[in-house]
């Protein structure tokens, strides 16, 4: 396969911010999320806990770069109702990455490939342009996925685009 593609490496210096939040409107989440990548987190994401008394809560996790700490810490606390944050160092691999345009008669979808040690591991079709030629073409969604992947992989072992 000659894809071109980002090598992998192994980020040092990452930090994960967390916070537990049991008396936020869980309405705010996807509002916050947004925030944060706008600010250059790498990932959030969002857990269900068992907080003190039994009350049902959520941990937020920031998965950010040093560099980025701060804008994080200023988003969370305007943002959420939390009084605190705990902090942990983290070392992350992350796979070499390319993506792709895949011409499908719905239009094109765009495919990001991961490689590990050259070799092609996994792929995935991006969600919003299928969900866009989905639409667009009167289709179902899973009928894009399926052909954006069969195109995709045929384009890798070198057949027809």
């Amino acid at each position: 396969m000659g894809f071109e593609h980002r090598e992998e490496h192994v980020d040092e210096g990452m930090l994960m911010i967390q916070a537990n939040l049991d008396d936020m409107n869980p309405e705010i989440t996807s509002y916050v999320t947004d925030l944060l990548f706008e600010q250059g987190a790498h990932d959030v994401f969002w857990i269900p806990i068992i907080m003190k008394k039994g009350r049902p809560g959520v941990m937020l996790n920031v998965l950010t770069d040093e560099a980025s700490a701060g804008r994080m810490e200023t988003v969370i606390f305007r943002e959420t109702t939390t009084l605190g944050l705990r902090y942990g160092r983290m070392a992350c691999h992350r796979l070499g990455r390319s993506f792709h345009e895949i011409e499908t008669p719905w239009g094109t979808v765009s495919v990001k490939a991961g490689f590990h040690r050259g070799e092609l591991v996994q792929f995935a079709p991006e969600f919003k342009d299928c969900e866009r030629a989905a639409k667009a073409g009167g289709v179902p969604l899973k009928r894009v996925y399926d052909e954006v992947r069969l195109r995709f992989l045929q384009q890798a072992a070198g057949g027809p685009d």
